[in-house]
């Protein structure tokens, strides 16, 4: 599992860190996001880890690999992956450090939804975000056409390249070809897919809006993101449910170190709290209805949780080998170490209750690695919640020093995009010390033995 956690249907786990080690010579001291370490060499798993559920086989029986082992960490400089910038949209706005001051505080996103009338629906609440404003990124005729899901990837996507100082002027001074986009989404275009199919049956064939095939599928958010900054490099869409983004962060790293890509933006976005999105997970019957207290519903690991909550957003990282930061001089915030991917093949939306599709994902991407800290996928679901804990437990099998907690418990579960977001917690949890709270934990289950920080925040040196 590795510094970062990044969860969702499919669950993925992803590894960072902030010490740099000046690997074949090449030594960090003087960017900030990276604490120098005297001879110390980065561990060669700094990983997102998938696990992903598939369809239930009832008469194959699944055994872990008795001889896992983790890959060598890196040490190449053309192959070492550091995280150069950082962009979101959240329930708590656009700015990273507010999105980050927000949870450190135990604030919840989580409100009665307003976007459509849900008066009707027995789910009324979700991580609804307000007052999004694409002022200055997105022109105002596209902006009026496009589904909130690309709206969110334009903007995170641009803000991510700015705070690695990769604007248009410092783009035209880099080869394209060699820059790449990959930011998946779990749903797609939602609404323009709901509107298009509401126009066919309503009024005919003739009054479908030509961008409703465009603006649906999924790989528009990495399409139009290129569109806008010219990035001609590797650039399509993965979509695996909640593990979407860790996936997107995974494959990014790997077309760096095969040497297809010098700069990859790679993330996840989601806008589904709309009437679609809501009543089909309601037919699921996955949603918290706990409508008399909307700010208290997500409550990862309580005895008293009854599902997850709905959220929305995007988190996008501008992922870089070490040697094409260094030759341009950027600022370099933290360093991915790896990941792996998996699947329990075990059910469509429950993960096995050992945890051995996540086990045996984060024993592949790291091997004794110096992991202190958790963001888990946490969705306040009563089956997912605990195979987790079990998971985390079979890997390291003395937990005290490891500290483990929920994003999703303050801004909901953004599906596709919800690895983004938390890979970017994760990675303010590094630069600052500090980790969030997981809050409405008043009844912890007994099986969770790690330390949750519940409710209140806690400062915490991470390692990995």
């Amino acid at each position: 599992m590795a510094g970062i956690v990044l969860s969702g249907s499919c669950s993925s786990r992803l590894l960072l860190r902030d010490r740099e080690a000046g690997s074949n010579g090449a030594s960090l001291p003087q960017y900030n996001g990276l604490r120098a370490v005297d001879t110390m060499h980065l561990p060669s798993s700094r990983t997102p880890k998938l696990s992903c559920s598939g369809p239930k086989c009832r008469t194959i029986r699944a055994m872990a690999s008795p001889t896992v082992s983790a890959p060598k960490r890196e040490t190449d400089p053309k192959k070492r992956i550091v995280i150069t910038g950082m962009g979101l949209v959240s329930v708590f706005g656009s700015d990273i450090d507010n999105f980050y001051n927000k949870l450190l505080e135990g604030e919840s996103g989580i409100t009665q939804i307003d976007k459509f009338d849900a008066t009707n629906y027995s789910v009324r609440f979700a991580g609804q975000i307000r007052d999004f404003s694409s002022k200055g990124y997105i022109d105002g005729k596209n902006d009026r056409r496009l589904d909130d899901c690309w709206r969110y990837c334009l903007v995170a996507g641009r803000k991510a390249l700015d705070e690695a100082n990769l604007g248009s002027e410092a783009l035209e001074k880099l080869d394209k070809t060699r820059i790449g986009v990959l930011v998946g989404t779990g749903m797609g275009g939602l609404t323009a897919f709901s509107n298009g199919v509401e126009a066919l049956i309503q009024k005919g064939y003739k009054k479908i809006t030509p961008f409703f095939i465009p603006y649906s599928i999924t790989n528009m958010g990495s399409a139009l993101l290129a569109i806008d900054t010219g990035l001609m490099g590797p650039n399509y869409s993965i979509s695996t449910a909640c593990a979407t983004a860790n996936y997107c962060f995974y494959a990014a790293a790997n077309h760096i170190r095969r040497g297809e890509a010098d700069i990859m933006v790679a993330g996840g976005t989601e806008a589904a709290v709309m009437p679609t999105g809501i009543g089909g997970f309601i037919a699921c019957r996955a949603l918290s209805q706990r409508n008399d207290e909307p700010k208290r519903a997500s409550r990862p690991w309580d005895k008293d949780r009854d599902g997850f909550v709905m959220g929305e957003g995007c988190g996008v990282l501008v992922m870089e080998s070490l040697d094409h930061a260094m030759q341009r001089g950027a600022n370099i915030i933290a360093e991915y170490l790896g990941g792996a991917v998996t699947c329990d093949a075990h059910h469509m939306t429950d993960p096995r209750s050992d945890g051995l599709g996540v086990s045996s994902c984060i024993s592949k991407s790291l091997e004794d690695a110096g992991v202190n800290y958790v963001n888990a996928h946490a969705t306040s679901t009563l089956a997912g919640d605990l195979a987790e804990v079990n998971a985390i437990k079979k890997v390291f099998k003395n937990t005290s020093e490891i500290k483990m907690n929920g994003t999703k418990s303050m801004i909901g579960h953004g599906l596709g995009a919800a690895g983004g977001l938390e890979a970017i917690a994760t990675v303010k949890a590094i630069t600052t010390g500090w980790l969030h709270p997981t809050i409405n934990q008043d009844n912890l289950e007994p099986e969770v033995t790690i330390d949750t920080v519940p409710n209140v925040k806690k400062q915490h040196e991470v390692n990995v």
